[in-house]
């Protein structure tokens, strides 16, 4: 798992190693500088002769771009600091010069901007020193002025961009674009993640992530976590010989219309896929059988349930006309009030999921075994029944922020789709960004709630105890939904239902023999 603390965590855990002295920015420096050697030598035959650029600003995220220079010069680069700033580290600085090092003071000569964004364009390497984790809000005056000149350059190619600590210009804490950004193919981060470096919708722009270890410690729990495939293969419910049906799990599916019957198939295909023991559908007849033409080991009526979806394909506004929803809001509700407990005779409280229509059904607070998986426009209705004043471009801008809102006002846990998406639990947040640009496709989101919900009926008990474990459970949904996307054709086009499909090898592959 990639565990990401905030700016204030990061320099609450530097304070008592400076004051020790503790020769951070030399760690943080020399491993800069190798992972830069390392990557140039995965791009061309010898390092020896290539073209560095650092891009320097005042702080010290200038200063270990400057020693990093100088340790890369020793070995041979050409390097070129651009000084965007009077005011910079001045022993990396000398280091660099020492090293034989060029300097361009571009704050004295601005209008070698130009000049400088082609030499930068040209290099092999290009390091982003310019500002660091304590910077607020868009880049200003010559940062700012760098980075546009160099995205606006004319190149056939494009050097290989490595941030330091994080690319200049995106939020530290939140991921947020308030202005120019130099895409990065690295970012060389220090101590611990930053969680802008996983929250979109920054986390397109980073890069592969390379954290170095300087020796820092915190003391609290990360601010914003990311699951890898390791921690989706340790946790994954497989059965052992004892199990059944019940054990394993039962989903009870209310999703899809006479409308849009497709989201119940879609949604109860998935749940079957994933492993669950058995998946119970709740509608109208006639999508009742369509669901068992496509998938006949689903069983049409009431019972036992041990985890419930409730809402795709199913109408959620007002002013819908009489018998739109083909009866699926009282099902839904139903389905609801037996996960919080409330019926008499149908077993104790059960995680649920609950999309698109079923968030119209929501109670003003939920227990948080219950999962919203909304898009950022059904999350933007959500909050503004709960009295935000917020828009969907704000949701879109923020969404970590925006969903954070969420499930403190609904209490429930919060999926945010998306390119990346963001997980919000009590105490807990999850950033993934496991799936391709092609799985933003109609029906991706239901085939993730059936995903989800067999995922959570496998461990349903246990996620009504630990209130946390739904949004752990919904990251590693995301995860497999991304990765089953990616198997369904690599590289290319997807359709809903290919990825239903793909999700037992995917499965397979994380779980490994058993």
């Amino acid at each position: 798992m990639i565990a990401a603390w905030t700016a204030a965590d990061v320099r609450a855990a530097e304070e008592p190693l400076l004051e020790a002295g503790a020769p951070l920015m030399e760690r943080a420096s020399f491993a800069l500088a190798g992972q830069v050697l390392a990557d140039l030598r995965a791009r061309r035959r010898h390092v020896r002769g290539a073209r560095a650029v650092l891009l320097v600003g005042a702080g010290n995220n200038g200063g270990d771009a400057l020693h990093a220079g100088a340790v890369l010069a020793r070995r041979g680069l050409a390097v070129t600091a651009v000084l965007t700033s009077e005011r910079v580290h001045a022993g990396g600085l000398a280091a660099l010069r020492s090293a034989g090092g060029r300097v361009v003071e571009l704050f004295a000569e601005p209008g070698s901007l130009d000049e400088v964004a082609a030499r930068a364009a040209r290099a092999d390497v290009v390091l982003d020193g310019l500002v660091g984790i304590g910077a607020r809000g868009a880049l200003r005056g010559l940062a700012a002025d760098a980075v546009t000149a160099l995205l606006d350059v004319g190149s056939t190619g494009r050097p290989w961009v490595v941030a330091v600590d994080l690319p200049s210009g995106i939020g530290a804490d939140d991921g947020a674009l308030a202005g120019p950004v130099l895409p990065a193919d690295r970012t060389v981060t220090f101590g611990a993640a930053k969680p802008g470096l996983l929250a979109p919708p920054a986390a397109h722009l980073v890069g592969e992530v390379t954290v170095v270890d300087i020796g820092l410690s915190f003391d609290g729990p990360p601010a914003l976590c990311r699951l890898e495939t390791e921690d989706v293969a340790s946790g994954w419910p497989v059965p052992g010989p004892a199990d059944h049906k019940y054990s394993r799990g039962v989903v009870g599916v209310v999703a899809g219309t006479a409308t849009y019957p497709g989201a119940a198939v879609l949604t109860t295909s998935a749940a079957v896929r994933s492993g669950a023991g058995m998946v119970r559908y709740r509608g109208p007849d006639a999508v009742g059988h369509a669901v068992v033409a496509a998938r006949p080991e689903v069983v049409v009526g009431p019972g036992r349930v041990q985890s419930w979806v409730v809402g795709p394909g199913i109408p959620s506004g007002p002013d819908q006309p009489a018998g739109a929803d083909d009866g699926q809001h009282e099902r839904g509700s139903a389905g609801l009030a037996a996960a919080r407990g409330e019926l008499a005779g149908v077993g104790e409280p059960a995680p649920a999921v609950i999309d698109a229509g079923g968030l119209a059904l929501l109670d003003e607070r939920c227990p948080p075994w219950f999962v919203l998986t909304p898009h950022a426009g059904e999350l933007t209705t959500l909050l503004r029944s709960r009295g935000q004043d917020v828009r969907r471009r704000d949701v879109e801008a923020a969404p970590l922020r925006w969903s954070r809102t969420a499930q403190e006002l609904t209490g429930a846990t919060v999926l945010l789709k998306g390119g990346v998406t963001v997980v919000v639990g009590p105490s807990v947040a999850y950033a993934q960004a496991d799936a391709p640009a092609w799985l933003s496709t109609a029906g991706a989101g239901d085939v993730l709630a059936g995903l989800l919900g067999a995922m959570l009926a496998a461990r349903s008990a246990e996620v009504v105890r630990r209130p946390a474990l739904a949004a752990e459970i919904a990251a590693a949904a995301a995860l497999v939904h991304g990765r089953a996307a990616h198997r369904a054709n690599p590289g290319g086009p997807v359709a809903a239902l290919d990825v239903a499909e793909a999700i037992p090898a995917t499965v397979a592959e994380l779980v490994g023999p058993t």
